[in-house]
């Protein structure tokens, strides 16, 4: 029984770097996750849940974690969680690129909910 599971065992591990080594191929090139930024303008006017990369500053602490982003197109609110800052700290002189979508509710104005952002200058 030990000889059957050394075998076994020393089959799959065969097995294993022998499907590492084909190449399956498939497409190397941009993607759908390499965004481009665009402008708070055009992100105005997307889709709700629409994922968008902006960059620019966040000039005013609107409280309950929503802060107003500015770039040279325009303003739009954004949502950043607490936890999201990790402990860095932000000025209106910081130029930031934020990831996150599009929130467009029934009254309430357009905002942006960030999932990520980088500290940019």
């Amino acid at each position: 029984m030990k000889y059957f599971m050394m075998a076994f065992v020393a089959l799959l591990m065969s097995m294993s770097s022998a499907s590492a080594q084909i190449n399956k191929g498939g497409f190397v090139g941009p993607s759908v996750h390499d965004r481009a930024t665009i402008s708070v303008a055009e992100a105005i006017k997307l889709r709700d849940d629409a994922r968008v990369v902006l960059e620019g500053k966040i000039v005013k602490d609107l409280g309950d974690e929503k802060y107003l982003f500015q770039d040279a197109t325009g303003e739009i609110i954004v949502e950043i969680d607490d936890e999201d800052f990790n402990g860095r700290t932000i000025t209106p002189e910081n130029v930031i690129e934020i990831k996150g979508e599009v929130d467009k509710g029934l009254i309430e104005p357009i905002e942006i909910d960030v999932d990520s952002f980088v500290i940019k200058k």
